[in-house]
């Protein structure tokens, strides 16, 4: 069942559906994703939290997850479109996904494989229910997934693929070919395609297959505008069998502004993400409601940061090329009627 009501066998058919007023006017408000905090990932009362685990939860906690930062992404997280608890619930998630990025990104480097271990044992005493001290999930972000996991079977296994991908991290640096890279997406960026059609209601194998083809489009188009950021980590995400074929070193990515070979490496990764979010965008017509607005805006903030980067150049080392929020609009209200 859609969140609309519409039979599940209803889903995937059916003519294709005008576009509500409320998406044909989209403006930059309703773009942006950047809804106040709510009230389900408010810290609860830390009355039960055990003193001798306080330190670790307050370590992970520590690492903001950023509800102001849910505006700088390229897909709008939470649109202001979206029913209230669906937008509580993708906001939870966008919580403990940021902040999973950033114990793998900015926690000291010594702690974050202890800091990731921490937020999985806490992750498994969430879907066991309790803790090994019988106090329940002791992070602040964590205790936040809790109506959403409830309330829309969410399982387990993409919360721990994230923390997983954020593992590698720590110990891979380069990827040595594309289908490496596919790998390491299926861990960092499918399983919150997966995660989000639970949250509407409407998961099964052949959406989340479309769905992993979107999320890794997603992925590679933020990595191809990142290089000089993720340089600069000492992480290149570009295949280095494509950096060898285009004639790139390392040494050139580091430069202030890409070179001829850069730009062209970079034009043939953005068309391989094109078309990989051409592939499964068609996932928009088999939704309904809430569900096909949220998936047609993650679509179309692929297609407006791809379109950014071939704007720029395909140089994406003088900066990185942010998609415009009217360009984002316009593609969201495109995909929304075409369903793809």
């Amino acid at each position: 069942m859609a969140l609309d009501g519409t039979p599940a066998s209803r889903v995937s058919g059916g003519p294709r559906p005008e576009a509500p007023s409320a998406v044909a006017a989209t403006s930059d408000a309703a773009v942006d994703a950047t809804p106040s905090t709510p009230a389900a990932v408010a810290a609860p009362s830390d009355a039960a939290v055990d003193a001798t685990s306080a330190t670790s939860a307050a370590d992970v906690d520590a690492m903001d997850p950023g509800f102001a930062r849910a505006s700088g992404e390229n897909f709008p997280v939470a649109l202001r479109l979206l029913p209230t608890s669906r937008r509580q619930y993708l906001m939870a998630v966008y919580g403990f996904a940021r902040t999973t990025d950033d114990i793998g990104d900015r926690a000291p480097p010594d702690q974050r494989i202890r800091l990731l271990d921490e937020l999985e044992d806490d992750l498994r005493s969430l879907y066991a229910g309790q803790s090994a001290d019988g106090a329940g999930p002791k992070t602040q972000v964590v205790r936040a997934l809790g109506p959403a996991v409830t309330d829309c079977g969410i399982p387990m296994q993409p919360f721990a693929d994230l923390i997983q991908a954020n593992r590698q991290d720590q110990v891979v640096s380069r990827y040595q070919s594309f289908e490496d890279l596919l790998g390491y997406c299926r861990l960092s960026a499918n399983p919150v395609g997966r995660i989000v059609l639970y949250v509407f209601g409407c998961f099964s194998e052949r959406r989340a297959g479309l769905s992993d083809s979107v999320c890794t489009a997603l992925q590679l188009a933020e990595h191809w505008q990142d290089v000089a950021e993720d340089l600069r980590a000492d992480r290149i995400y570009l295949p280095a069998q494509d950096m060898k074929e285009f004639g790139c070193t390392e040494e050139d990515l580091s430069l202030g502004t890409a070179p001829p070979q850069v730009r062209t490496l970079i034009a043939f990764e953005a068309d391989r993400a094109t078309a990989m979010l051409d592939a499964g965008a068609p996932l928009i017509g088999t939704l309904r409601g809430a569900a096909r607005v949220a998936v047609a805006g993650y679509v179309a903030g692929g297609r407006a940061a791809l379109a950014a980067i071939a704007a720029a150049g395909h140089d994406v080392l003088r900066g990185t090329p942010a998609p415009r929020k009217q360009r984002l609009a316009g593609e969201l209200l495109l995909a929304y009627v075409r369903g793809r």
